[in-house]
């Protein structure tokens, strides 16, 4: 879409080459003839009407069109996709006239166009720019725990959170507008926080070839068209239609519109410039508008007519001024669909109302009394949430072990068909912000009745095993209880013990332990936990289970301002991979239990295998790199990136590297109700590499785990058999499923919000970077320090020049630098994939902003400025502290 003074222009037109720049995709808006092309025939369609339902319908049944979530891409927002069903390279969608008024992540219908309309694909280009609309979707099974400053966790989570942690691009989206700015009299591109080196759209990428993992297409005609299509309906508007932006007049005083309406502008591009009425502006807006000019507005869309080049909307509220950490995370919170409104009195009125409650008499009849047992709470050391236990005593033959997992049983403070009820399934799940939680449910559930406090009687849901050191389950229980905490550990505590195995931990140490129970039992209990915990984790990998882990960032925050004032990459340790490991077999075991009982009823979670398509062109792309990996299976795969590379600073580097790429095929793990599924082969958990899999462990912050506790009960005669058909169950599934995604980018956005005012309040940030994708004008690079990918364009720097090739089919990018001084020679620097460089993250003028900016190479050789093949994998290279 192209913009200019509150007029569209129509751009991408089939064999019409497209400009990108600050005013968007299409024609220049200086082009005058487009300008008043499209203003005479406003009051003709731009866009095709939606077929009729029953069209659809049968269009969908004969296979003549096709179903898919639609994904923009961020970088260039003029492109669309679907996935394709069949798992080969997706479908093109060109253009905002192709896209039908569909906005990012609506569930859509399309058709086909005819094969001279579908995208040619270069050979010199590169497949990832074909689908280069993926956000960050990996399930967090695969990388591990979803990690959030000063708050819970998803403990059982382990095993991915794959796309990278600020592409969303994969910090979901790319956010702001690309700007080119003058600085030190050098033309810069400020590009937005994304995890895969995604930039904003308008990034001058018209001319960039997408990152090389590049296919040589010109021997393979076939390939060398990608099918295109177009939306002819909406199924589902998953998308808000809710955007932060800010406002201005329109440019033409004179014109009709002028005196009704004002120009809102997204900061997402992916969403259009939309009418707002002029009523719903300040009063003094009309007057003063550059006092609004850094005022961030949410607006929606309300109305999209066939023959209008933007949307309608209404301005909903001011939020203050953009740059700050309030009014953006209310803006985030808004256009993802969150509800952070206090909770009703109708709610609130279903908790119980006389406090401090206790466990009613007749719940000691019904349950297993544990209180007497050493059972214990591990989590991040501010967490207040607490919906899980661990417990494991020695038996009497001295060679096995009584382990138990205790999750919270929120069901039984939420009743079925209750006020919270509804709103605990239309939330879905709680988000985890940087800087606080919204909740699922009332915090007085939370963090008291619900909450594992220590010391405390608490009503809980618990599988308890049998098992041998070596991880063996000999029997196993399932059923409702009565536990009584006795300490909250946090994962810094449980890892001082597991280091410290024949060491007693001062008490002052610890926190407080109830007096029925010592140190030496705790400790003694963790040590136990700890040595099956690994024989669990071994066998698991030996089975075949994946693991992609990717460095996440951890924030300390200014107590009073609230700003942060540093970060750190969060290191995944012992006692975080013993926690997991239980939580996983509760789930696992789970799983089984209800799925036997109810076969056509269970709410389960699957994990599809990669695509297909983006895991053939990965798996060429090492074979080029001259990388010997397996992707034959998730376990084959673990075991490549496990064993392909050394110990040393640049092996692990080039690892991180690796496991960013091989996140990008990776799908989202899906809750599904077994009976709406018919082949049990699609039951599976790829990254677990199991046939059956749920969430259990963490109803306090997801309503799915809520739902399949209320099966366990059923199963167990606690409680009717649910009286729910599969189709409801899905459809239950698919909104958690929708609320978890949303949830997910909404958590790496305001990473990425903090991650940017970090730079401004801190920077410049200097760090090592490894480059993870070469292009002809530009590289992408994983900078190491701070886990974040951005994108350096070559005209951003002070070269003399520069020049791309193809040494073989590994993309050379061979930069010369203008000496510092005139009488010196000219500094060349060749980058290649796998280059180590030094980079400065450095705040630009725009709000939140920063550019990664390549420092000038040393007369030191760095490893990064030798060609991969030339590198010795044993050196040890200087990093930042």
């Amino acid at each position: 879409m192209s913009y200019s003074d509150g007029r569209l222009n129509l751009g991408t037109l089939r064999g019409v080459p497209s400009v990108v720049g600050p005013h968007g995709v299409g024609a220049s808006p200086n082009d005058k003839k487009s300008k008043n092309k499209f203003v005479r025939g406003k009051k003709k369609s731009i866009f095709e009407n939606y077929m009729s339902k029953e069209d659809v319908s049968e269009g969908l049944k004969r296979g003549t069109l096709i179903q898919g979530v639609l994904r923009i891409n961020p970088k260039k927002f003029h492109e669309a996709f679907i996935p394709s069903p069949d798992g080969d390279r997706d479908i093109f969608i060109d253009g905002i006239v192709a896209r039908n008024r569909a906005l990012n992540g609506d569930l859509v219908v399309v058709k086909l166009l005819p094969e001279e309309q579908w995208k040619v694909i270069k050979p010199e280009s590169s497949d990832k720019e074909t689908e280069g609309a993926y956000e960050s979707d990996l399930p967090e099974e695969i990388c591990g725990s979803h990690l959030q400053q000063s708050l819970k966790g998803h403990k059982d989570s382990p095993d991915v959170i794959i796309e990278a942690q600020f592409d969303d691009s994969d910090s979901e989206d790319g956010r702001g507008n690309t700007q080119n700015v003058l600085v030190d009299g050098i033309k810069k591109l400020s590009v937005s926080v994304h995890e895969k080196g995604e930039t904003d759209a308008g990034a001058p990428s018209a001319k960039v070839e997408s990152t090389s993992m590049a296919q040589d297409t010109s021997a393979s005609p076939e390939r060398s068209l990608q099918r295109s299509a177009k939306v002819v309906y909406i199924v589902e508007k998953k998308h808000s239609r809710a955007a932060t932006g800010f406002i201005k007049l329109l440019a033409d005083k004179n014109s009709e519109l002028f005196r009704k309406y004002a120009l809102f502008s997204p900061s997402d591009h992916r969403v259009p410039r939309i009418y707002v009425p002029l009523k719903d502006c300040p009063q003094d807006f009309m007057t003063r508008p550059k006092d609004y000019a850094n005022t961030l507005f949410i607006c929606r869309i309300v109305d999209w007519k066939e023959d209008s080049n933007f949307a309608l909307g209404q301005l909903a509220k001011s939020l203050g001024q953009a740059g700050e950490i309030e009014p953006e995370t209310e803006g985030i919170l808004t256009e993802y669909g969150v509800d952070f409104s206090d909770f009703s009195s109708e709610v609130l009125e279903c908790l119980p109302q006389n406090l401090p409650w206790t466990i009613p008499p007749e719940e000691f009849s019904k349950r297993r009394d544990l209180r007497k047992d050493c059972i214990f709470t591990i989590d991040p050391s501010t967490a207040r949430d607490l919906d899980d236990a661990l417990s494991c005593k020695l038996l009497a033959d001295g060679n096995t072990y009584e382990v138990g997992v205790h999750i919270a049983d929120v069901s039984y403070f939420v009743p079925e068909g209750s006020e919270l009820d509804q709103v605990a399934a239309q939330r879905a799940t709680s988000v985890y912000l940087v800087q606080k939680v919204i909740p699922m449910l009332p915090r007085a559930l939370c963090e008291e009745l619900c909450s594992l406090n220590p010391m405390t009687d608490k009503l809980t849901f618990s599988v308890i095993w049998t098992l041998t050191s070596e991880g063996k389950i000999l029997s196993e229980w399932f059923g409702r209880t009565i536990i009584c905490s006795c300490t909250k550990l946090s994962y810094e505590h449980a890892q001082s013990m597991i280091e410290s195995p024949t060491k007693t931990i001062p008490e002052q140490e610890l926190p407080p332990i109830s007096a029925e129970h010592t140190v030496e039992e705790v400790h003694q209990a963790i040590l136990n936990l700890h040595r099956i915990a690994k024989e669990l984790r071994k066998q698991r990998f030996l089975d075949g289970a994946l693991r992609l882990d990717q460095l996440k960032l951890a924030f300390t925050l200014d107590y009073e301002t609230g700003l942060p004032q540093g970060c750190h990459i969060y290191e995944y340790r012992d006692s975080n991979k013993l926690v997991e490991e239980f939580m996983l077999l509760a789930n696992m075991a789970v799983a089984h239990k209800i799925y036997r009982a109810y076969p056509e009823r269970a709410l389960l979670r699957r994990h599809p295998p990669p695509q297909t398509k983006m895991l053939n062109d990965l798996e060429e792309f090492c074979d080029q790199m001259g990388l010997s990996m397996d992707f034959t299976s998730s376990g084959a795969l673990n075991k490549s990136i496990t064993e392909i590379f050394g110990d040393d600073k640049y092996s692990l580097a080039r690892k991180e590297v690796l496991t960013s790429m091989c996140s990008r095929p990776m799908q989202m793990a899906l809750y599904f109700c077994s009976g709406m599924l018919q082949d049990q082969e699609q039951f599976r958990h790829y990254a677990l590499n199991v046939p059956l899999y749920t969430h259990f462990t963490s109803p306090i912050r997801r309503f799915a785990d809520v739902m399949v506790h209320r099966l366990l009960a059923a199963t167990l005669g606690y409680r009717a058999v649910p009286d729910v058909e599969p189709s409801v169950l899905q459809k239950q599934a698919d909104h958690c499923n929708d609320r978890r995604m949303a949830a997910k980018r909404v958590h790496e956005l305001s990473t990425s919000l903090f991650f940017a005012i970090l730079v401004k309040e801190s920077g410049p940030l200097e760090s090592e970077a490894m480059v993870m994708g070469v292009l002809n004008q530009a590289f992408d690079v994983l900078v190491l320090r701070y886990g974040v990918q951005k994108r350096i364009y070559c005209n951003a720097l002070p070269l003399r020049s520069h020049h791309f090739r193809k040494v073989g089919k590994k993309p050379v990018l061979t930069l010369v630098w203008d000496p510092e001084d005139m009488e010196q020679e000219p500094v060349q620097q060749v980058i290649t994939i796998f280059s180590l460089v030094e980079v400065v993250l450095r705040a630009e003028a725009a709000a939140l902003k920063y550019s990664a900016i390549l420092k000038r190479p040393g007369t030191e050789d760095l490893l990064g400025q030798q060609d991969k093949e030339e590198c010795d994998s044993d050196h040890d290279h200087e990093q930042e502290d």
